[in-house]
């Protein structure tokens, strides 16, 4: 017997256009590197776990993003109120520059809903817990080719030192090691424990 659709197309459908539109603008805007940063696979991921209703896929950018878009929202909200990064790290620092296309700007506010559709889909899918290794294996691949393919000025992933200044302690590939360990451990590990004990799994496959 087929599962009946659980996700309504009333989601599906805008956050398709909203992808369509997305795509081509930071396509032109910012280039094809920038769609290395985890949050631009997180977006367009997400597309897939909505219309496939991927348990797993859910999971998997759940684990990966709910921490990091919960500090993007608390930098970028504390500097719309207060006129400063409350993180301190200035990781929303260029949707407050000139220097930055104001379409490109506007759709970068998929950040601030993006956390909130992953939670959803975990709470109406249910949370799968393999998810974890998923996406450790995920930033296993994607941190070493942000570090060799990409510049960094644009500092995609953090794989040249925290926020925007790099890093000068340690050598680079030594420091992307570093970071393979620190976010499975400091970010996705805490996420997956939340998660597994507020989401028991979808009993259907």
């Amino acid at each position: 017997m087929t599962r009946p659709k659980t996700i309504s197309l009333w989601l599906k459908i805008p956050y398709t256009l909203y992808v369509c539109v997305l795509v081509p603008v930071y396509w032109v805007e910012l280039g094809p590197h920038n769609f290395l940063w985890g949050c631009d696979i997180a977006l367009l991921t997400t597309l897939m776990a909505l219309w496939f209703e991927s348990r797993l896929i859910a999971s998997t950018m759940a684990v990966a993003m709910i921490i990091p878009e919960l500090v993007w929202n608390l930098g970028f909200f504390s500097r719309l109120a207060a006129g400063y990064d409350v993180i301190g790290l200035n990781l929303t620092g260029y949707m407050f520059s000139d220097e930055i296309a104001r379409l490109v700007r506007g759709l970068s506010l998929f950040h601030v809903f993006l956390v909130w559709v992953l939670i959803w889909l975990v709470y109406r899918l249910g949370y799968d817990r393999r998810a974890l290794w998923a996406q450790t294996l995920i930033t296993w691949l994607v941190l070493p080719v942000s570090y060799w393919v990409t510049d960094p000025s644009a500092n995609i992933n953090f794989v040249f030192g925290l926020g925007s200044t790099q890093q000068i302690w340690l050598p680079g590939p030594l420091w992307v090691g570093l970071l393979m360990v620190l976010f499975p451990l400091l970010v996705y590990l805490p996420t997956h424990l939340v998660l597994t004990r507020i989401f028991s799994p979808n009993p259907d496959p």
